[in-house]
């Protein structure tokens, strides 16, 4: 069964149904089924005072669904992301992660939450260009005290799944932005995290990569995470289980 997003008289809630009645596996460890993966109620954000790029924004992102973020650039599509991934606060309203509210939560709190169970393909790569391909891979799973030889060995898999054909040893600046891209995502999926936030995150690939990528997310959702993909690309927005429009 697909998922479908609709918004409501106001045109600002958007409600995604869940997608486990497929017959896919959940993990009962990872929450009720029932309750959404990732939640925003009444999202406001203002980039200076009196400028609001959210208003009362609300969408629900149910366990095993991927969804993609669309609309013009200036709409506050990254922005949102990063509001959903815990970077940002926001003015008003609340983001539930596995039907909790975040927002009493201190900072280290939510870096915390962030290492456990969320992952991040952020525009520009974001990679750290003093350490090396496969340090900037393994980074966020070091931070939470898994073994170094197992995260090494899981990190090297996914680096070759991804056909990054460099040495692992190698600087962030020695290699292509496609490259980087797709050394961003194997970053993001070393945790298997429940909630995978991609800000475009084919921009920089060829057409046979982007397709890799866009399975490669697509198989993640499969295994009860909510996936959320902010792009400008019909395709990947068509591969999506729903479209969201800001």
């Amino acid at each position: 069964m697909s998922a479908h997003a609709d918004p409501d008289a106001s045109g600002r809630f958007v409600s995604l149904r869940s997608l486990n009645d497929r017959g896919e596996a959940f993990d009962e460890r990872d929450g009720d089924p029932g309750t959404p993966r990732l939640e925003a109620r009444d999202i406001v954000f203002e980039y200076t005072a009196g400028t609001r790029v959210l208003d009362g924004w609300s969408a629900e992102f149910p366990a095993g669904s991927m969804s993609a973020l669309t609309g013009p650039s200036g709409r506050g599509k990254s922005t949102l992301l990063y509001l959903l991934g815990l970077m940002l606060h926001p003015a008003s309203g609340a983001i539930l992660v596995d039907g909790e509210s975040v927002a009493g939560m201190r900072d280290a709190q939510r870096a915390r939450l962030r290492a456990s169970r969320f992952g991040f393909v952020f525009q520009d790569a974001a990679l750290d260009q003093t350490r090396t391909v496969i340090d900037n891979v393994t980074e966020t799973a070091l931070y939470r005290g898994e073994a170094k030889r197992d995260i090494r060995d899981r990190a090297l898999e996914l680096l070759d799944r991804f056909g990054v054909d460099v040495p692992p040893d190698r600087k962030p600046g020695q290699v292509s932005g496609g490259q980087a891209q797709r050394i961003a995502l194997c970053r993001a999926l070393l945790n298997a995290p429940a909630v995978l936030l991609a800000d475009e995150p084919t921009g920089n690939l060829d057409p046979a990569t982007s397709v890799l990528v866009v399975e490669a997310m697509r198989d993640h959702a499969r295994t009860g995470a909510a996936v959320i993909v902010v792009t400008h690309s019909p395709e990947v927005a068509a591969a999506c289980d729903a479209e969201i429009r800001l």
